[in-house]
């Protein structure tokens, strides 16, 4: 089940919904937003009356507002709080709730992945509440990871880099040579920065049943900028 208020995606390219359903997989877009408790809930709800279970959530949802402290207003700064954090804390929350009711697969009554960010780590020059917001989510992360894991929660995080995407408009190049300057794989011979594929990867290890005693962990998956 797809959380989100939108049908198109920002970044361009293909729906998550018509991803899945073309390699076989069942999926549908719920609208909801995720900062709204009760819509959350509803959803939530419905999936698990539909299958029987929570499994996996993963928390995804982001704003950014691309101001830094003087020019973010309270209205931005709230906004981005209630998507990006508030995002979280409903999603972590209402899939512990259910996952504690849940029988365990092994070890695990359910693996929660939140999408943090390699700014939430250090600075995010001129987004002073997206910063925040995600290192709020590394934080959170942590405690869900710290107070459930012996009931059989796993709560990881996955710290995107620098990910080049569909989104051609936001495209700087100024930028983008300081990443691949900062990212040890930018550099040649091979050459790249990160790709959605990279993200789905780590997140989709995070939750199967693989991950096995990695909890409360913050993935890079940056190319190595934070190793350097």
């Amino acid at each position: 089940m797809i959380l989100d208020p939108r049908s198109e995606p920002i970044e361009g390219g293909e729906s998550t919904v018509d991803l899945i359903t073309e390699t076989g997989g069942q999926a549908e877009r719920f609208d909801v937003d995720v900062s709204n408790w009760d819509a959350l809930d509803a959803a939530v709800s419905e999936t698990v009356e539909r299958f029987g279970a929570l499994h996996v959530m993963v928390n995804n949802a982001a704003i950014y507002t691309g101001t830094d402290l003087l020019a973010t207003t309270s209205d931005d700064w709230d906004r981005v709080m209630a998507v990006n954090l508030r995002g979280v804390f409903n999603g972590c929350k209402r899939a512990v709730m259910q996952m504690l009711a849940q029988e365990p697969i092994g070890e695990a009554r359910g693996r929660i992945v939140n999408i943090s960010s390699q700014h939430g780590m250090i600075a995010c020059p001129g987004d002073i509440a997206y910063g925040v917001s995600k290192a709020g989510t590394v934080y959170i992360t942590r405690q869900v990871a710290h107070d459930y894991a012996a009931r059989g929660i796993v709560c990881n995080a996955v710290a995107p880099g620098k990910i080049l995407t569909g989104r051609t408009d936001a495209i700087d190049e100024a930028s983008l040579a300081y990443a691949r300057s900062r990212t040890p794989m930018a550099r040649e011979p091979l050459g790249r920065l990160g790709k959605p594929d990279d993200v789905a990867g780590a997140a989709l290890f995070l939750a199967s049943d693989e991950c096995r005693y990695i909890n409360g962990e913050n993935l890079m998956v940056d190319g190595g900028w934070m190793a350097g």
